[in-house]
């Protein structure tokens, strides 16, 4: 038989045959695979040995229930659901006319009160001066309603020294008429000497008489000295209270001060209540769940919309209790906001002082015996370090779940 011999084509390979890599190929291989275990294996030591992260945490902010401080008449809303407003843009305007009234008012009364002091401060030298002069003017009187008492007193001894030198005389000439009849009727004394004796008699009657009018004279002026000096020494008296007036006049002073201090204050009430008819954003922030409407009548206090402040935002993440062992207030975090799809820088303020399960509303009891232990979280708070540079358009929200990662090492 003849030897038959292959030809070209069926000398070569197939093309999709496999050819076995050479031991220099494979031996690459292993090492790169090995390789990147080790790197795959220092990775997850390093990141579980100086760091700690979780998945359970979102970003918090301050909702902030806008309410009115004032009862009245909305005219004007100026935000719509999820505006965004900066820190002192108009909210709400209430209508300001009952409040400028109110102003004016105020006004008028803190004018009327600061008159009235001014009188009442003018009134004191005024009053301190008369009340020196009154008091002087009333010693000089008491002085002179004494004098005039002695004086009336020695009129009176005078007055009563006559009566009774009248008396006596009146005595002895009735008694010699007495003794002058029968002798008269005798013819023992001349009818002339009788007529004296009469004529005497009646003379010194007359005197006693006189001079007992005197006497009551005297005793009313007495008595009327004693009353100018009573009144004197009561006019004395209530002069002696000028210090008394004057402290009185100058408290009277006082009070009207304390008044216009009053009126002044409840202009300020006035003015801070007019301005409150303009409800203003407290903070930067977005508008949500407005419930205030044009022509609608709010009441003090009466809550309008919540605005969502996109300032001051921190991050409350949940870690295991397990992951706390290393983490202290200041370690520096990176924050991955799933959101935005950024990383932030931030730093470990405040480790919370219970876990979420004993915060929550009803906490969990064991009392049947039955325990199955379950890994704890504990709020940790993570306050943003530069977030004003990191987030200029403000993107950030509460709510949104993010990834911090704590470097704990």
């Amino acid at each position: 038989m003849a030897e038959t011999y292959p030809t070209p084509a069926e000398a070569e390979p197939a093309a999709d045959t496999e050819v076995a890599p050479p031991p220099k190929r494979r031996r690459g291989l292993i090492v790169a695979l090995v390789a990147v275990a080790v790197l795959v294996a220092l990775g997850i030591w390093w990141r579980s040995t100086y760091s700690e992260d979780t998945d359970d945490a979102q970003i918090n902010g301050h909702l902030i229930q806008v309410s009115s401080r004032i009862a009245g008449h909305v005219i004007r809303v100026d935000v719509e659901e999820n505006q965004m407003v900066k820190r002192g843009d108009p909210i709400v305007e209430l209508d300001p006319k009952d409040f400028q009234v109110a102003v004016e008012n105020a006004e008028a009364a803190l004018a009327s009160a600061k008159a009235n002091a001014v009188a009442a401060r003018v009134n004191v030298p005024i009053v301190t001066v008369n009340t020196g002069s009154n008091l002087r003017s009333a010693n000089a009187d008491v002085s002179g309603a004494t004098a005039a008492v002695e004086q009336a007193q020695q009129q009176l001894d005078a007055a009563k020294a006559k009566v009774a030198q009248a008396q006596a005389n009146n005595f002895k000439a009735q008694s010699d008429l007495t003794r002058y009849r029968p002798l008269v009727a005798q013819d023992v004394i001349s009818k002339q000497q009788f007529d004296a004796a009469v004529a005497t008699a009646d003379a010194d009657k007359a005197a006693l008489a006189d001079a007992q009018a005197s006497q009551e004279a005297a005793a009313d002026q007495v008595r009327v000295a004693r009353e100018r000096l009573t009144q004197s020494q009561a006019s004395q008296r209530y002069a002696q209270t000028g210090p008394q007036q004057v402290a009185a006049q100058d408290a009277h002073a006082k009070q009207a001060e304390a008044q216009v201090q009053q009126a002044q204050a409840q202009l300020d009430q006035a003015r801070l209540n007019l301005s409150y008819t303009i409800i203003v954003a407290p903070e930067a922030g977005i508008i949500t769940r407005k419930s205030v409407e044009i022509d609608q009548n709010v009441s003090a206090g009466q809550n309008l919309l919540t605005l969502v402040s996109l300032e001051g935002l921190w991050v409350t993440a949940n870690f295991k209790e397990t992951q706390l062992r290393h983490m202290r207030a200041g370690q520096n975090v990176q924050i991955h906001v799933d959101a935005t799809g950024k990383d932030y820088a931030g730093r470990v303020t405040q480790i919370g002082g219970a876990t979420g399960s004993v915060l929550s509303l009803f906490p969990p009891e064991n009392a049947t015996g039955n325990y199955v232990k379950v890994v704890q979280r504990v709020p940790v708070r993570v306050d943003f370090t530069n977030l004003a540079k990191e987030d200029p358009h403000q993107e950030l929200r509460p709510g949104l779940s993010v990834e911090p990662k704590v470097w704990v090492k």
